[in-house]
């Protein structure tokens, strides 16, 4: 059995959102594939199969963090699609059927991948009591993303703020099912982005993520709003850090980005 290591939302190795990825047969047990996540211990582990031929879908594909399955995760999808695409494996657009319905992720010439996801639901919500203390800084305002993204959306007054968090992650888990994504406006678009953001999910076992697809699907509607496009990119400031260009389709949400292959080998267990 293949394993990868694929960092995501990146042109360069050790940057972006690190994800494993094994190309199976068909699935093994939940135990097994969570087992092998909590060994790889990258916020996603990625497990496809291919599908018979003729159906709505090319691949069958699942995301387990180190914790938990999930239900929709962008880096894992990139990452992926980038390992059929750079080992032949597939050729052109390829369907993914997961929990949240089918993806599809579409390879350019430039080695880019843009993915189709849903766009996530935004809710105002009164900001909970304690977000504020938990993040270390004051909120202007909240928005939940829907059943299947699942954080508290926070904005922040500014770029520093984001930049400057050092959240209580204990404490941030009682807020949201996943957890908290922070962002604001770019303090100077002309450096390539236009919002910048941190995603903190404390419920499934990850801290920080480095570089959030799916939080993209509720970034690109809220900034969409905002600056009045519905074309943008968004900095991931994660220590890791990573680009993410969005453009919004009403209920779809397109997210774009590069990965690179940084470790392969083989599976013994």
């Amino acid at each position: 059995m293949r394993i990868r290591i694929v960092d995501a939302f990146t042109d360069r190795p050790f940057a972006g959102n690190p994800a494993g990825v094994l190309l199976l047969d068909a699935f093994p047990g939940d135990d097994r594939l969570q087992n092998i996540a909590l060994e790889v211990n990258h916020a996603e582990t990625a497990f496809a199969h291919p599908l018979p031929a003729g159906g709505e879908a090319d691949w069958a594909l699942r995301w387990f963090t180190p914790a938990a399955e999930v239900d929709l995760c962008g880096h894992a999808t990139l990452a992926t699609a980038h390992v059929l695409h750079s080992t032949g494996v597939h050729e052109g657009p390829v369907r993914f059927a997961t929990r949240s319905g089918v993806l599809v992720a579409t390879p350019a010439e430039d080695g880019s991948i843009t993915l189709d996801f849903p766009t996530a639901p935004l809710t105002p919500v009164t900001l909970p009591d304690g977000v504020t203390e938990a993040l270390g800084a004051e909120p202007l305002s909240a928005h939940d993303t829907g059943p299947h993204v699942g954080d508290l959306l926070v904005e922040l007054p500014d770029e520093k703020s984001v930049h400057a968090l050092r959240p209580d992650h204990r404490a941030l888990g009682a807020h949201s099912r996943r957890g908290v994504i922070a962002t604001a406006r770019a303090e100077n678009p002309a450096l390539g982005y236009d919002f910048v953001s941190r995603c903190f999910f404390p419920n499934i076992g990850i801290d920080e993520d480095p570089v959030t697809g799916s939080a993209h699907t509720a970034l690109a509607p809220f900034w969409a709003e905002r600056l009045g496009r519905t074309t943008l990119t968004g900095l991931q400031a994660s220590p890791r850090a990573g680009r993410v260009r969005t453009e919004l389709r009403g209920e779809r949400t397109l997210l774009g980005g590069r990965a690179v292959t940084v470790i392969e080998g083989e599976l013994l267990a």
